[in-house]
Formats: structure tokens, C-alpha cells, sequence
């Protein structure tokens, strides 16, 4: 049934508006805008065209199926529309509208649950912005038209962050495969939406900002969670940490926030990686969409610079990332890659003199020795290295040997370090301000792994 919201092959716009700044227009506008290809159906009573397209007065007037209806008229006519769903036989209703449980209208939000459940129709939201699909060219949503598409999936319980991060991820080159607004979550849940991305095959890695889940539903949500992260990394943001975020959580979307104990605790039961800020949740998650899965624990960083290799060595200790201890063989082997006076050690530093072909060089010997299973690339602006240049060069080599280590990059530096990571952010090679933020993402890739492995093993 959830299925169809990623393979629909109708939409119908409940409350299409042909005024240009309304929910209605702005909806329809950007299923259209975005290359839908399904038929798409505007219902208004008060229109026979909006947007070039054929408008109908109520769903049940239109001539073909309608496998998911986008409803955006006034709370206290949803109940209605939901009926006329259930006798078109919507499989999704995408209520954007709100008015319900988050202002203590819980009376209203059961009565369409109830009315959708005597017709077996599944309800997304109230109090949502909408939902995406990058695949399919779906963007139902009142936000920003244009999506960048790529492997995240991102579920948000918050509507205004979540169309404000829909700009920010374009900003940033964050590719999304697909986008959840879920608001109240009267039905449909942050859960049953993460198990239909399961098999999903465009989706590599959840990311969701959460305030809260229902009463009674704590043992439902790890149990669902534990099934999902056994299959696909999530990473999660939970607000209302503190006792007045709570209380901002519960006047927002009516969740229960709870003890932040416990959420914690549940998160590790179901391993769900956990972020505090929207930076470090996509942070993590780029590197899941970007990069394979660590074989290993052994990780070993390549600088040419001694501040950032000590403060990347201190964020790893930290955090758990195990920096390699080489061999005497493989400490030969990078000390053919850099002036008499560099270290070989882990961290590698290059020095300060290091140039594209002193940084292919130890690439080349990490990528090579079967000790190196992890890959740390720094960098700090130098007179005699253009980051620019760097970069580059760091994409040709990955690209034309096939490199399967799991590898995250840090440029420091101003404009041109900044032009350089975003190069790398294209060609799927996480690249992140500070080391740290990179050490960061990569711990918890190693932290995953183990995860998973010791559930199989289960």
C-alpha cells in the first residue's frame, strides 16, 4: 500500500488553487515542475482548469485511478475529502493540512483515521509539507521545486526545517532520493516509512529528524528500527532533549518528546546512529551515500600538516576510529612518498612541501597494502599545493583504479579548499571543513559495521 507513494501512477491535488503563493497552486506546481511523469489531477469545484490541466469538483468525478490524493483544503473539510478517497480506493492520502492534534483538535485527527481505516486508505501527515520522490520525479511538496537527487533519504517530523532543508541540501550538494514530511504521524509513522525504504534501491542511507514518537509505541519503534538498521544505516537528530524542548515538541506536531534517557537508549537497542545537530546528521549520512561500507577497523590518515594530523589522531582516539599501527614494511614504503624530514607514522605527513604527486604516491600505498583499510586524506593550504589541483587529482586516481576503501577527506583552508571539497562532494569523496567532522563520519561507518555484523551474527 505505502508503496505507492514512490510508484504512483496518478496524483490528484485536493484543494488545487489557481492563485499563484497558495498551498494548492504551489503543490501542483511542482508535481508538474519537476517532470511527474503520471496524470496528475487538480480537484477544485470552483475551476474547470488550473495549470494547463483539466480540473475536477470532487476525486470521485475523476475518470481513471487516483493512487495518491495531495490534500490541502481547510481542517474541518478533510474528513469528506478522506471519505471521497476511500470510495475512489486512494491508496495514500498526503494531508498537508493542519488544524489537528498539534493544536489539540485530537477529536478531528481520529475521525480520519477512522474514516481511512474503515477504507483501507493510509494516512501521511496531518501537519506535513508534503513528500518526494527523486526517482520517479515526484515532488509533492509546497517546498523549493528543484530536489538534488542522490542516495539519502530524508524523514522529517518538523515541516518548516524540513522545506528549509530541502534549500540547504541543494546549497550544500546534498543529493536526496527521497523526502518525508510526517508531521503528527496520525497513521503512517517515521518507522513503517523506513521499512518501505528497505527495498528501496535509490535509498542508501535514513536520515530523520524526529521530536517524538505515539504513547505505547516505544517497543514497536525499536522492534520496526532493528529490522530497517540490519539492512540500511539511519541516521537521527532527536529534538526536545531538554525539558523545555519538550514542551516546544509537544505544542509542535502534539509527539510525546519523553525522557531523552530514553530515547537514547532506544536508539542504541535499534542502532540508529544518533547526531545532534542537522550539520552532523548529514555529515554521516554523505559518507554512507558516498562511500562503500568499511571492510575493516585499521584506519590510517594522510596529512601535510601536523595541527590537522594531531587533531584528527585526538578526534579518533575519541571516538573510537583505530589508527593503524604500520608495519615496518609499510612504514618503508610511505617513507618513499615525502622529503627525508616527513614522519611515516600514522598519521602520514607529507609536510608542508607536499605536492599532487607526494599525496598520489602514499594514496598509492595505502590503497595497495592489505594492513590499510580505511582511508583519511587532510589537507591544509599551502603556497606550493592548490587544494583545487588536489582534488582533482585525488578524483582521477580513485576513479581510474576502482578504489573501494572507505575514504573521507578535510580541506582547510579559505575559497579555493572550499571549491576543492565541493569537486570531491561531487565525485562521491566525502569532503568535510575539519578533520574532525571527517573523523566523525567515518567512526560512525566503523561503528555500523560492527553493529550489523554482531546482529547477523544473532
Amino acid at each position: 500500500m505505502l508503496k505507492a507513494m514512490l510508484e504512483p501512477k496518478s496524483i490528484a491535488v485536493i484543494g488545487a488553487s489557481r492563485t499563484p503563493g497558495k498551498i494548492g497552486y504551489v503543490v501542483l506546481r511542482n508535481i508538474i515542475g519537476y517532470g511527474y511523469s503520471g496524470r496528475v489531477y487538480p480537484i477544485n469545484p470552483h475551476a474547470n482548469e488550473i495549470l494547463g490541466l483539466k480540473a475536477y469538483p470532487s476525486v470521485l468525478e475523476v475518470p481513471g485511478e487516483v493512487d495518491v490524493a495531495v490534500i490541502t483544503i481547510p481542517a474541518q473539510e478533510v474528513p469528506k475529502a478522506i471519505e471521497d478517497c476511500g470510495r475512489k480506493g486512494v491508496k495514500v492520502a498526503v494531508v498537508i493540512t493542519s488544524g489537528f492534534s498539534e493544536v489539540g483538535n485530537v477529536e478531528l485527527e481520529e475521525r480520519i483515521v477512522k474514516i481511512a481505516r474503515e477504507y483501507g486508505v493510509r494516512i501521511l501527515g496531518p501537519n506535513i509539507f508534503g513528500y518526494a520522490y527523486t526517482p520517479r520525479n515526484i515532488n509533492a511538496t509546497f517546498g523549493p521545486m528543484e530536489i538534488e537527487k542522490g542516495n539519502i533519504a530524508l524523514i522529517s517530523q518538523s515541516g518548516a526545517l524540513g522545506i528549509a532543508l530541502m534549500g540547504w541540501t541543494i546549497m550544500n550538494e546534498i543529493g536526496l532520493s527521497a523526502l518525508f514530511s510526517i508531521g503528527n504521524m496520525a497513521d503512517i509513522d517515521v518507522a513503517e516509512l523506513s521499512e518501505l525504504l528497505i527495498e528501496d534501491p535509490h535509498t542508501r542511507v535514513i536520515a530523520i529528524y524526529l521530536e517524538g514518537i505515539k504513547p505505547g509505541r516505544g517497543g514497536e519503534f525499536v522492534e520496526k528500527m532493528s529490522k530497517v538498521t540490519r539492512e540500511k544505516p539511519v541516521v537521527a537528530v532527536k529534538a526536545g532533549r531538554t525539558s523545555r524542548g519538550m514542551r516546544a515538541v509537544a505544542s509542535h506536531t502534539g509527539s510525546l518528546a519523553g525522557s531523552d534517557q530514553l530515547y537514547e537508549a532506544a536508539f542504541k537497542q535499534a542502532g540508529i546512529i544518533r547526531a545532534y545537530t542537522v550539520e552532523e546528521m548529514f555529515d554521516i549520512a554523505r559518507a554512507f551515500a558516498q562511500q562503500p561500507l568499511p571492510r575493516g577497523e585499521n584506519t590510517v590518515i594522510i596529512t601535510n600538516g601536523g595541527g590537522v594530523g594531531v587533531l584528527a589522531t585526538d578526534a579518533a582516539e575519541l571516538t573510537g576510529v583505530k589508527l593503524l599501527d604500520p608495519s615496518p614494511q609499510l612504514i618503508e614504503a610511505f617513507k618513499q612518498t615525502m622529503p627525508w624530514f616527513g614522519s611515516p607514522k600514522n598519521p602520514v605527513d607529507l609536510t608542508g612541501q607536499a605536492v599532487v604527486d607526494n599525496y598520489l604516491k602514499a594514496l598509492k600505498v595505502a590503497v595497495e597494502s592489505p594492513e590499510v583499510d580505511n582511508i583519511v586524506i587532510l589537507y591544509c593550504r599551502t603556497a606550493v599545493l592548490d587544494p583545487r589541483d588536489l582534488a582533482k587529482a585525488i578524483v582521477e586516481f580513485y576513479e581510474e583504479n576502482k578504489v573501494e576503501k572507505t575514504t573521507v577527506t578535510s580541506f582547510v583552508g579559505g575559497q579555493d579548499a572550499y571549491d576543492a571539497m565541493r569537486y570531491l562532494n561531487r565525485h562521491n569523496i566525502p569532503s568535510y571543513s575539519s578533520p574532525e567532522r571527517a573523523i566523525n563520519a567515518i567512526s560512525k561507518m566503523i561503528w555500523y559495521v560492527k553493529y550489523r555484523e554482531a546482529k547477523r551474527k544473532k
